[in-house]
């Protein structure tokens, strides 16, 4: 069981460390810019665990209305810095401070994988709230379910804990929440850090998800 607690903790103290070690130009970054091509202009992003706003964040508020939310005080410190442009706010995923059909997209990059196994769905049931009528959803997850935590990530003896549903789980629970998935790549990892997520594919451990809602 993920103890939120820990992660918040452990991201503050990591803040510096976690942003050196985040890869600024991958796949995840093209993805990213496929998903804002395919926006009105003038669109809403929230961007759900935004971290210390690089690349992801920083990327959003070059073209649109940018919104990024974070849990952990010092990761928004960096965000401040690297997306000045962006509005910032900290707050919970499971229970989003946004105001209902608000956004016209959410993107989540390694931030649903901190989120307790068992809220989830609730989690993404939140994305649905917020996003307005045919709103974009752009997520990732682990291929294989795991749950885990490291007692010295980064090298850094600071702990980090993993909750992630694994990619048929996290399909699924799109759909049930009124997604329909427009589409869906392997990645690679992004730190240069094994956050052992189980995966049997040591090349592509992860799945993002395209979706749009239809519900």
């Amino acid at each position: 069981m993920v103890d939120r607690r820990t992660v918040r903790r452990s991201y503050d103290e990591l803040a510096d460390e976690y942003a050196d070690a985040r890869t600024t130009d991958d796949q995840s970054t093209e993805l990213l810019n496929e998903l804002l091509h395919s926006l009105p202009a003038s669109a809403t992003v929230l961007d759900a665990g935004c971290g210390g706003g690089r690349p992801v964040l920083a990327r959003l508020s070059e073209s649109t209305t940018a919104v990024g939310l974070d849990f952990s005080r010092e990761q928004l410190r960096l965000a401040a810095e690297n997306a000045s442009d962006a509005s910032l706010v900290q707050g919970d995923m499971t229970a989003l401070p946004i105001g209902d059909s608000s956004v016209d997209a959410v993107v989540a990059f390694w931030s649903l994988i901190h989120v307790p196994m068992d809220e989830h769905q609730r989690t993404i049931d939140e994305f649905v709230r917020v996003l307005r009528p045919g709103g974009r959803l752009l997520v990732c997850e682990g291929n294989e379910e795991w749950t885990g935590r490291n007692p010295d990530w980064l090298d850094a003896g600071v702990p980090m804990e993993w909750a992630i549903a694994g990619a048929e789980a996290t399909r699924e629970q799109l759909r049930a929440a009124g997604f329909e998935i427009v589409d869906r790549w392997g990645a690679a990892e992004n730190l240069g850090d094994d956050e052992g997520d189980g995966s049997e594919d040591a090349d592509t451990p992860w799945t993002f998800f395209s979706a749009r809602l239809t519900a």
